[in-house]
């Protein structure tokens, strides 16, 4: 298998703030690759190191070319940032873009791919911002490009957006499209990327596919307890509970259907307590032991002990 995106020893630096300190990577033809980590890891130099829009030190190669003498028309990229002409319409905007290429996709067929075709004579500026987004991506596919670019590409979109792009990744891979995305969303690239590479402080900080990370890093499945109770502790240790250290109250190597029994153990010993939420390890607790650091809610970093686990079952214990 050949490389599409080949990047050694990149690194970047804006006056004394390092952006990018010795990043390497590859991306193979046909895989999708993400870089996933907070605001500020670094993400967005990269992909402009990788595309020649910044100057950086160290190697990259686009198909055995420099970024910047690659042949255009295999390259698209969606920008973290960009702010179109908004008196052009959705149509407009992607026959403009078409327009840079000699041998560009139909309009029409692509404002179909990003869920546009409904609203392809509104103005830019009268469009939601998922749509917004959406018009954007439009823009990056219209020259059908063997390798694709994508910076947050799913910010500001709402769930179902999401979800439809989602699935126009999957399907743009499953015929040979090379992705390279940048994302916050774990959820987006669990499911995505057959690689990832977590980026934190302009380093990669670990690299590999979704399952090989989790099942390396991201520890044992747990059960948060949320009790007030000085005795909870103490007493699902009795019962054979292993307590997860670096948690406030949680009972670590536990699956879903042991649940009730944890319930079952707090109610006998008494223990006054409100919900119960069971996690499996994902690809927010690599990052978590990687770095010390989650990603919350807008791509900000949240110090260890911050981030929310999912509900699962929820009853107060001494009623």
């Amino acid at each position: 298998m050949t490389d599409a995106l080949v990047a050694e020893d990149v690194r970047r630096t804006y006056g004394d703030t390092v952006a990018l300190d010795g990043v390497s990577l590859t991306v193979a033809e046909g895989e999708v690759y993400g870089l996933i980590g907070p605001n500020g890891a670094g993400k967005t130099t990269l992909v402009r190191a990788l595309t020649g829009t910044t100057e950086a030190e160290g190697r990259v190669a686009v198909f055995d070319s420099t970024p910047r003498e690659v042949d255009p028309e295999r390259v698209g990229l969606l920008p973290q940032e960009f702010s179109p002409a908004e008196r052009l319409t959705a149509r407009e905007l992607v026959d403009y873009y078409g327009g840079l290429y000699d041998h560009a996709r139909d309009t029409a067929a692509v404002l179909a791919d990003v869920g546009l075709s409904e609203d392809a004579d509104t103005w830019y500026e009268k469009l939601s911002g998922g749509q917004k987004r959406r018009a954007c991506v439009a823009t990056a596919l219209v020259n059908d490009p063997d390798l694709l670019l994508l910076d947050e590409p799913t910010t500001g979109i709402d769930p179902a957006g999401r979800r439809a792009l989602w699935a126009l990744v999957e399907r743009l891979a499953s015929e040979g499209t090379t992705v390279l995305l940048t994302t916050h969303y774990m959820a987006e690239a669990e499911r995505l990327c057959d690689r990832v590479g977590l980026l934190t402080d302009g380093r990669l900080a670990a690299e590999g596919s979704p399952a090989e990370l989790v099942a390396t890093y991201g520890g044992d499945a747990y059960l948060e307890v949320e009790s007030s109770d000085p005795d909870a502790g103490a007493a699902l240790e009795a019962a054979g509970y292993r307590l997860a250290a670096d948690r406030d109250l949680a009972v670590a190597g536990i699956e879903a259907r042991e649940v009730g029994a944890v319930a079952e153990t707090l109610d006998k010993a008494g223990v006054a307590y409100g919900a119960l939420a069971w996690r499996q390890p994902n690809l927010e607790d690599v990052y978590l032991s990687l770095t010390g650091q989650a990603v919350g809610a807008g791509g900000t970093a949240v110090e260890r002990g911050e981030s929310e686990a999912e509900p699962v079952a929820a009853s107060g214990g001494v009623r």
